[in-house]
């Protein structure tokens, strides 16, 4: 029985390169994700949600701090080399619900620090944590990291052990608050999963894709058996359960699939790569079969899961994401101001990659080819550290000083509420709106790089 007053507790689902395209109910009938599609029966689909990042560890770092992802250090997601530490310094989302007595569990994927302990999800606010810290790993050969101590795989499949020790958690803390991360790592690479769940797809798709959204389907049945827990032990009405992608889809060679027809895919700045599935259920609060069709970020859940959870924001802790509760529960309207994003190999370069969206306008500067290659030899590292029976204790060297950078490519300009899947650049009709947005994204730049300098001689 719910407590008059209590704190509601917190389900944060997310996936891994998990497109649009990929949810049953916005898909072209190739994705089946009946529980999912529940989720949007019973809640708000959020049709402009955006990642903080195209890639995995900036958008997670951004997601648990409310900070651009370049104020934390995590920029990028070879992880021997430490580009996906995120600062000691930053106060999580984990930290502030434990600092409120809820208790904080992470399980799946962490990649926000693999290698120092100092960066283990245990030390940066989650009581629980069982899963893997690196980037990506094998779903069948793996070592499982329990609250920092490796096991070996027994042979289960991993979105199984996400779901099970979810499921654990939440009957094991049902009676006080918590705030669960359930962060899947399907259906990023390896492609794998049992025959039974594949086998629906064999006839359409090619063997990698039907894998892929057998995949989907494995977790998607995973996401049900949560659902049906929190019916079962009478939480479900104090509890906020959201469901979101880290970044958007992979689509090249086998992959190729639906995504909406949006522009790009992971790894760039494109509609394709930053806008992400998202629903939320909130019983008694949010409308069931709902709409919200007003523009959020990847910065904005912090603030907005604490004010709905009536907490307060630590002092001294600075955010950029804003409070959106407003525009999910009312359907106010979009927010002014505007929103960034940047990404490339290594050390971040201004205006490669990048966009700035302010109302209706994105500007967008595609990927400079230089700032995005990567050296055989991290690749080699990075698949062979996975394979370690212990975790280094210290990073792999690595300097990036060697490359030269080309001048950006000239930005695209395009206006979302006419243009949503990003067909036409409009930036000769608008050279005003161009050079003004540019100039902001500059401002921007500027000031997170500062932060950036110093969070990362931290673990460089």
């Amino acid at each position: 029985m719910m407590k008059q007053n209590q704190h509601p507790n917190v389900i944060y689902i997310l996936a891994d390169d998990m497109g649009y395209g990929d949810f049953g109910i916005f898909s072209d009938g190739s994705a089946r994700t009946p529980n999912l599609d529940r989720l949007v029966r019973q809640g708000c689909a959020m049709s402009h949600c955006y990642a903080a990042s195209p890639v995995c560890a900036p958008a997670r770092a951004a997601l648990l701090t409310g900070r651009y992802p370049h104020r934390t250090g995590a920029v990028d997601t070879y992880e021997a080399i430490g580009g996906d530490r995120m600062a000691l310094r930053e106060v999580t989302l984990a930290d502030v619900y434990r600092a409120n007595g809820y208790r904080t569990g992470l399980i799946g994927k962490w990649h926000l620090g693999l290698i120092g302990k100092e960066y283990h999800p245990c030390r940066r606010g989650f009581d629980t944590f069982i899963g893997f810290r690196g980037g990506w790993s094998d779903y069948y050969q793996y070592k499982l990291d329990r609250n920092g101590i490796l096991e070996a795989s027994d042979g289960t499949y991993m979105t199984d052990v996400i779901t099970e020790e979810s499921i654990r958690f939440i009957r094991e803390n049902r009676e006080q608050p918590f705030f669960l991360h359930a962060a899947y790592n399907a259906p990023h690479f390896p492609f794998q999963c049992p025959e039974e769940y594949a086998a629906p797809f064999r006839k359409r798709f090619n063997p990698t894709l039907a894998t892929l959204y057998g995949m989907i389907a494995c977790m998607d049945e995973g996401i049900g058996k949560l659902l049906d827990v929190l019916e079962e032990t009478g939480l479900s009405d104090n509890t906020i359960v959201i469901f979101a992608s880290d970044n958007g889809p992979q689509l090249y060679g086998d992959t190729n699939r639906y995504n909406c027809y949006l522009n790009g895919q992971k790894g760039e700045a494109f509609e394709g790569g930053i806008r992400v599935p998202a629903v939320i259920r909130w019983p008694g609060h949010i409308a069931p079969d709902s709409r919200c069709h007003a523009f959020f970020h990847g910065v904005d859940w912090f603030p907005t899961l604490l004010s709905a959870c009536r907490l307060e924001l630590p002092d001294g802790v600075s955010l950029d994401g804003k409070n959106r509760l407003d525009e999910i529960l009312l359907g106010s309207s979009s927010p002014s101001e505007p929103y960034y994003w940047q990404w490339n190999r290594f050390t971040p370069v201004s205006k490669c990659n990048a966009a700035v969206r302010c109302g209706k306008w994105k500007l967008v500067w595609p990927p400079v080819e230089e700032a995005m290659q990567v050296p055989p030899y991290v690749v080699e590292i990075d698949e062979r550290i996975k394979q370690e029976e212990t975790v280094p204790d210290t990073l792999y060297p690595f300097d990036d000083s060697y490359r030269r950078i080309p001048a950006p490519h000239p930005p695209r300009l395009y206006n979302l509420e006419d243009d949503p899947l990003e067909r036409h650049d409009v930036s000769i009709d608008y050279p005003e709106i161009t050079e003004s947005l540019s100039q902001v994204f500059d401002r921007w730049f500027d000031n997170v790089m500062k932060d950036y300098h110093t969070a990362v001689p931290e673990h460089r």
